[in-house]
C-alpha cells in the first residue's frame, strides 16, 4: 500500500513538473517572439526620417540659373549695383586705387547674380540690378548647359527684370502665393551666393512681412521706390540676388533681393504677387507704367498728429508738391493729411507709395484728406512715373519743446553754411539758388527744448501751424497768437534745402 502511495506521488510530481517545464518554455518562447518583436521596432524606428527640404531642392535646384553679365563702366567707379551685386574688381586696372594712374578709363567687367526660369518657353524672373545696364547675359542651368539671354523687360521702381533663354526641356519652378505666407513660415532661399556656388540651399523662417522704407542703395533713395519686402533669416549672401525664395512645398513666393551686411540673418525678398501682376508686362518689354502723384509724403508722429488736431497718425503728411503733377491739378496743398487713397485706407508712406504705383494711370482715382481739421473728398488722375528713383522720406526730428530760438530775415542774416549751397525749394526740385522764403534760425541755445527738437542754426522756417512765415514780422504775430499753448505747434523747416515738417511741444 505504502508502496502504490509513493508510486503514485513520484508520478504525479513528474507530470506537475511537466506541465510547469511546459509553462516556463512557453512563457520564454513568448519572451523571445516579444524580443524579436521589439527588435524589428526599433530598427524600424532607427532609419532617419528623409528631410522635407530635400523634396524642395529637388523640386526647385533644377530650374535656378546662374547670371553672368558684363557691365561696362569707368575704372574706379562703383558701378551702382546697391549693396546687392557681386563685382570682381581687377586690382591692377589703372584709377583703380593701385596708383598706377589717375586718368579714367572705360572698361567692361563681368558680375553675378541669381534667378529661375517660370515656363517651358524660357522666361527668367530676376531683380533688375542684377541686368540693368549689362552688355552680354549668360545663362547657366544646374545641368551645366549654357545659353545667351535676351533681356525683355525691367522695370527699376520694383526691381523686377525679365530675361529669356531659347532651350528645350526646361525645368520650372512652380509659382506660389506670397500673400499666404505668414511671420514663422518656412523659408527657403536658393541661389548662386558669391557667384560661384550654384545650387546652394539655405533655410530659415519669414521674420516679417511689408518691410519698406529701407535704404538699400548707395544713396538715399537709390533703391527700390515699391517696397513690401518680406524678410527672411534664411542665408542670402552676394549673388543671391534675383534667385527664389520658396515655401515648404517647393513654391516660390519671393525674389531674393537685398541683405543688411552690418547684421546677420537679415535678408529681403520681393513678394512673388508682385512680379506676378508685371510679368505680362516684362515679357512684352514695353515700359512698366507706375502712378505718380507728385507730393513728398511724411509719416504722421503723435506730435504731429496732436498739432494738427487728428485723431490718429493714419495717413501721410504732405511734405511738399511738386509744380505740374497731378498733385497741383488735383488742388492738393503742402501741409494736407491724406488719409485715404484709391478706396483704401492710409496707414504708413511704404503703403501709400504702393498704393499710388499701383493705381491705374489715365484714371481718376478718389482720394480723401484732411486740412486744416476738416475732411474733404477729391479725386486726382495719375500720371505715368517720370523717373526710376524716389525722393528719400526725411525723418522726423523728436521734438521737446519751443523755447531757445533766434531768428532774422533772410535779407538781414546769412544762414551759417548756407552761402554758396545749394538747397532744394517746397517742391522738391534742386535748386542752385539760396532759399527766399522764411526766417533763418541764426542762434539755438545749447540744451535749449529747440535744440532738442532738432532744429539748427541756418535753418529756415517756413511756416508755422500752417501759416506762412516770410519775415520775422509774420514769425512775430503767429508766436503771439500761439502764447500759452500746450499743444505742439507744427513747423515747416527748410534744412540744408530739404523742407521737413517738426513737431515742438512746449513745456508745461
Amino acid at each position: 500500500m505504502a508502496y502504490r502511495f509513493r508510486n503514485f506521488l513520484i508520478g504525479a510530481l513528474l507530470v506537475t513538473a511537466g506541465i510547469a517545464g511546459g509553462f516556463i518554455l512557453s512563457n520564454n518562447l513568448d519572451l523571445q517572439a516579444v524580443l524579436h518583436a521589439q527588435e524589428s521596432s526599433l530598427a524600424a524606428h532607427s532609419t532617419i526620417p528623409e528631410s522635407p527640404f530635400v523634396s524642395v531642392a529637388s523640386k526647385v535646384v533644377p530650374a535656378v540659373v546662374s547670371i553672368e553679365v558684363k557691365r561696362r563702366v569707368s575704372t574706379g567707379d562703383d558701378s551702382g549695383a546697391y549693396g546687392d551685386l557681386f563685382h570682381k574688381f581687377f586690382p591692377d586696372a589703372p584709377g583703380n586705387g593701385s596708383g598706377n594712374g589717375s586718368r579714367r578709363r572705360s572698361q567692361e567687367i563681368p558680375a553675378s547674380g541669381s534667378g529661375f526660369i517660370i515656363d517651358r518657353e524660357g522666361h527668367i524672373l530676376t531683380n533688375n540690378h542684377v541686368v540693368s545696364n549689362s552688355s552680354d547675359i549668360t545663362v547657366r542651368l544646374s545641368d551645366h548647359r549654357t545659353f545667351k539671354a535676351k533681356l525683355l523687360g525691367h522695370d527699376p521702381f520694383t526691381d523686377i527684370a525679365m530675361i529669356k533663354i531659347e532651350g528645350r526641356d526646361l525645368p520650372v519652378a512652380e509659382l506660389g502665393n506670397s500673400d499666404d505666407m505668414r511671420v514663422g513660415d518656412w523659408a527657403i532661399a536658393i541661389g548662386n551666393p558669391l557667384g560661384e556656388l550654384e545650387g546652394s540651399l539655405t533655410v530659415g523662417v519669414i521674420s516679417a512681412k511689408g518691410r519698406a522704407g529701407l535704404n538699400i542703395g548707395n544713396e538715399p533713395g537709390e533703391g527700390p521706390g515699391y517696397q513690401d519686402f518680406l524678410q527672411t533669416d534664411a542665408s542670402i549672401n552676394f549673388g543671391n540676388s534675383g534667385g527664389p525664395l520658396c515655401n515648404i512645398k517647393g513654391q516660390v513666393i519671393g525674389i531674393n533681393t537685398a541683405i543688411n551686411p552690418a547684421g546677420q540673418g537679415i535678408g529681403f525678398a520681393i513678394p512673388i504677387n508682385i512680379a506676378g501682376k508685371l510679368k505680362d508686362k516684362l515679357v512684352l518689354g514695353g515700359p512698366i507704367a507706375h502712378g505718380f502723384l507728385g507730393i513728398l509724403p511724411q509719416e504722421i508722429t503723435p506730435e504731429l498728429a496732436e498739432g494738427k488736431g487728428l485723431k490718429s497718425t493714419n495717413g501721410v503728411l504732405v511734405n511738399s508738391v511738386t509744380p505740374n503733377t497731378s498733385a497741383t491739378d488735383a488742388g492738393i496743398h503742402q501741409g494736407d493729411v491724406i488719409t485715404e487713397f484709391n478706396n483704401e485706407k492710409i496707414t504708413s508712406v511704404g503703403q501709400f507709395r504702393r498704393v499710388v504705383a499701383d493705381a491705374p494711370v489715365g484714371q481718376r482715382v478718389p482720394l480723401v484728406l484732411v486740412r486744416d481739421g476738416n475732411q474733404k473728398d477729391a479725386s486726382v488722375v495719375l500720371r505715368a512715373r517720370p523717373e526710376d528713383k524716389v525722393a528719400a522720406t526725411p525723418e522726423v526730428s523728436s521734438s521737446k519743446d519751443w523755447l531757445g530760438l533766434k531768428v532774422d530775415d533772410i535779407s538781414g542774416a546769412t544762414p551759417r553754411g548756407a552761402k554758396g549751397r545749394k538747397t532744394r525749394a517746397n517742391n522738391g526740385n534742386s535748386d542752385p539758388d539760396a532759399v527766399t522764403a522764411g526766417v533763418v534760425v541764426t542762434d539755438v541755445a545749447e540744451g535749449s527744448p529747440a535744440e532738442e527738437a532738432g532744429i539748427q542754426e541756418g535753418d529756415v522756417i517756413q511756416e508755422v501751424n500752417g501759416a506762412s512765415v516770410a519775415s520775422t514780422a509774420d514769425y512775430g504775430a503767429v508766436l503771439k497768437k500761439l502764447k500759452g499753448t500746450r499743444k505742439p505747434v507744427v513747423v515747416l523747416v527748410n534744412h540744408q534745402g530739404f523742407t521737413q515738417y517738426v513737431a515742438v511741444k512746449p513745456k508745461s
